[in-house]
């Protein structure tokens, strides 16, 4: 896999040539405009080197690099500067505040290109023992659950689903509930929370480190790390911090071996971010006619962000003992997806599971539809396996 350069200049000539010149010899490029966006891009690409040029406005390449070297997920990339600045002051203020390299304006590009190479090389070397284990922290199996619309019983399955993966594996299993202003997982499982979902995704993305993610988790009995919503209704504006869900959500990646993300309803901007970076996603349908419908759009719709349909997979979630409600053939065949498992109505067991204040299958692991659940649970492990 070609290596990923990070280009940020705010001059845009130098940014289509040098980006041009680099991407001819075989590099993938990514370009910044500015300090603070050449911050969030290095959060999100996890670039292998930085071309950072120095005088830029609001916020200049020294400052850009104190915070990439402050944020564990960046501290040690390489850093190139590439500026006008000539005087030596300047580039040992550079070299200070951690930059690798140095190079003034104007270069030839072979001296360019050398430079390039050479800090990759290095890069390469530093961190080659690493590998296995950085692969292993960051190749999470992250499970988004949604619905085309409310009401369908999202937030049950993904608690359950999660609970059932942390039995059957013996393994922590994360549980983030990335809906503010909607949440219900906390007060469901006896857990004050929410405020920490509002923290990291309202915040500065540089602030969205693994360590401060892995602190805002909350522990519960049943094995679930949890990450809860707020209650608050005003909270939903929060959505809209799109780069941060982002970052958050490959934040988590790298905690567990199985992250369940309760994505609430329907396609926002910032869950058409997310779907991307999921290793399955989970369509919860009802067996009626109108959910039926307004599912097959949901998963027409995912599928036309670019993501496989096998990797999109539909639970029948029967929550209320009705004669309306469809066999799972007849849902199957009017989805036209295949139906994975189909839970059974079991409101007692439900009612008592909130009473304890744990999900359905940690509470009474016998019940038929807590069985379902425990299969399904198997069966997504089964595809984490298979990866």
């Amino acid at each position: 896999m070609a290596e990923k350069i990070l280009i940020i200049d705010d001059d845009l000539d130098t940014l289509r040539l040098v980006g041009l010149m680099l991407q001819r010899q075989g590099y993938n490029i990514v370009a910044a405009t500015n300090g603070e966006q050449g911050l969030s891009q290095a959060f999100v690409e996890n670039p292998d080197l930085i071309l950072l040029d120095v005088m830029m406005p609001d916020m200049d390449g020294y400052e850009v690099t104190r915070r990439l070297r402050k944020n564990p997920a960046t501290a040690t990339v390489p850093i190139l500067m590439f500026t006008a600045k000539t005087q030596l002051d300047d580039k040992v203020t550079g070299f200070e505040v951690g930059a690798d390299d140095y190079l003034t304006k104007p270069t030839h590009p072979s001296e360019l290109q050398a430079h390039v190479r050479a800090l990759l090389a290095r890069s390469d070397k530093k961190t080659a023992p690493q590998t296995a284990t950085t692969g292993q922290e960051q190749r999470g199996y992250v499970i988004g659950v949604l619905s085309a619309r409310g009401g369908l019983g999202v937030t049950s399955v993904a608690a359950n689903l999660a609970a059932g993966i942390s039995s059957r594996a013996q393994v922590d299993v994360i549980l983030a509930e990335l809906t503010p202003g909607r949440g219900t997982l906390g007060l469901d499982l006896g857990l004050t929370g929410g405020k920490e979902l509002n923290d990291l995704i309202s915040g500065s993305l540089v602030e969205i480190t693994r360590e401060k993610v892995a602190a805002a988790l909350v522990p519960h009995v049943s094995g679930i790390k949890l990450l809860a919503a707020t209650e608050s209704p005003r909270d939903v504006n929060l959505t809209s911090q799109v780069n941060n869900y982002e970052a958050l959500v490959s934040r988590l990646a790298s905690l567990s071996r199985f992250i369940v993300l309760d994505l609430g309803t329907g396609l926002p901007p910032f869950v058409q971010k997310i779907l991307p970076m999921c290793s399955e996603r989970i369509v919860v349908v009802e067996g009626v006619p109108n959910s039926i419908h307004h599912s097959k759009i949901l998963i027409d719709e995912i599928s036309a962000l670019g993501i496989d349909r096998k990797a999109i997979v539909a639970v029948l979630n029967n929550r209320v003992r009705s004669e309306t409600q469809m066999p799972w053939t007849q849902v199957q065949e009017k989805l036209n997806h295949s139906i994975a498992i189909t839970l059974t109505p079991a409101p007692e067991l439900f009612f008592q599971a909130a009473r304890n204040q744990t999900p359905s299958v940690v509470c009474q692991p016998t019940n038929v539809t807590s069985q379902q659940f425990l299969k399904f649970a198997d069966q997504v492990m089964e595809r984490e396996k298979a990866r």
